[in-house]
């Protein structure tokens, strides 16, 4: 209550301020107009002296500029590039409703490499997709096409880290937050759910160091995006809800036509499919161990538990992680 009485009496000290450059002070209260058709006197208003310089849209004017004046104060502003030590001297409170929990650390420059020794490991691997695309079926053939992110700000990968090797550099995923169920919309309305991971990534490179410019990538598994208890609009499911909601004569028809996509409804399975992704380093920081870069991962949609094809979906963006030496 008491903050917000204080931002009350900031405002109207404001618009009070304000009016005193857009007004003036009135010499005389404002006239009624003298013309009994209102239509006549918006075609031709009366001049007015010099003296009578007070206006009643000026004391709104006013307030409107403290209202902006206000909220560029006290309007929360986008998260910033923010370093891997700078975030870990951020409180909860601070953290907190800033989309910084959604962000991936930057690497200041520092040095020209991070060697990779035998044992090593590699911690708080960070992934934060830039853009989404999904493969589909045009005039022209299959192409990718631009969609409009539709999941708030939970869709980056973090606090991943598994075992590291050199010769070539070998990355094992092991754990870590390595998935983030996310939904796209296409530009025809359709919603496209799929579930963002790296699980079980195995990347490759040659060398036995990180520096900018190189690359690597490998396989990964992509689970199912629903899992056993999850229900359809008709209560079925693979491990709850019913076996099957469709009358016994549909099932029953003469002929396949419609059959399959039936079973499809009713037969709920736990589809794991494969995604690939590539990276490339661009900054390192030879001092803190730390390595950032750029990446391109490729990975399967939904499938509705085996009802429909999964579409192709395309993820570009940014990483971060860091080498820890045994």
């Amino acid at each position: 209550m008491a903050r917000s009485g204080a931002v009350v009496g900031v405002l109207l000290a404001a618009a009070a301020f304000g009016s005193c450059f857009l007004a003036g002070v009135p010499t005389q209260p404002p006239r009624a107009p003298t013309t009994p058709n209102h239509v006549d006197s918006l075609g031709a208003a009366p001049a007015q002296s010099e003296n009578q310089s007070y206006s009643w849209a000026a004391p709104l004017l006013s307030f409107g500029a403290a209202l902006g004046v206000i909220f560029g104060l006290v309007a929360a502003q986008p998260a910033k590039a923010i370093t891997a030590e700078q975030f870990s001297q951020l409180t909860y409170a601070q953290v907190r409703g800033s989309g910084l929990a959604n962000r991936c650390p930057t690497v200041e420059s520092n040095g020209t490499e991070v060697p990779v020794k035998a044992g090593s490991k590699m911690i708080n691997v960070c992934f934060e997709p830039k853009s989404f695309a999904v493969e589909i079926d045009t005039d022209n053939g299959k192409e990718f096409a631009t969609t409009k992110l539709t999941t708030r700000q939970t869709y980056t990968l973090a606090f991943i880290e598994g075992n590291l090797d050199p010769n070539p550099i070998t990355f094992k995923e092991q754990d870590g937050m390595d998935f983030a169920a996310t939904t796209v919309k296409l530009p025809d309305g359709e919603y496209v759910p799929f579930l963002f991971t790296v699980k079980e990534l195995v990347a490759k490179g040659e060398g036995s160091s990180f520096k900018p410019g190189f690359t690597w990538g490998g396989e990964f598994s992509v689970p199912s995006y629903r899992t056993g208890g999850f229900l359809d609009p008709k209560a079925r499911g693979m491990n709850l809800g019913y076996d099957q909601a469709v009358a016994l004569p549909a099932m029953q028809a003469d002929g396949k036509s419609g059959q399959e996509d039936i079973f499809k409804e009713t037969n709920k399975v736990f589809d794991v499919g494969r995604g690939a992704i590539e990276m490339e380093v661009n900054k390192v920081n030879q001092e803190l161990g730390e390595i950032g870069g750029v990446f391109v991962s490729k990975q399967p949609s939904d499938t509705d538990m085996g009802a429909k094809e999964p579409k192709t979906v395309l993820l570009k963006g940014i990483f971060y992680g860091k080498v820890v030496n045994a």
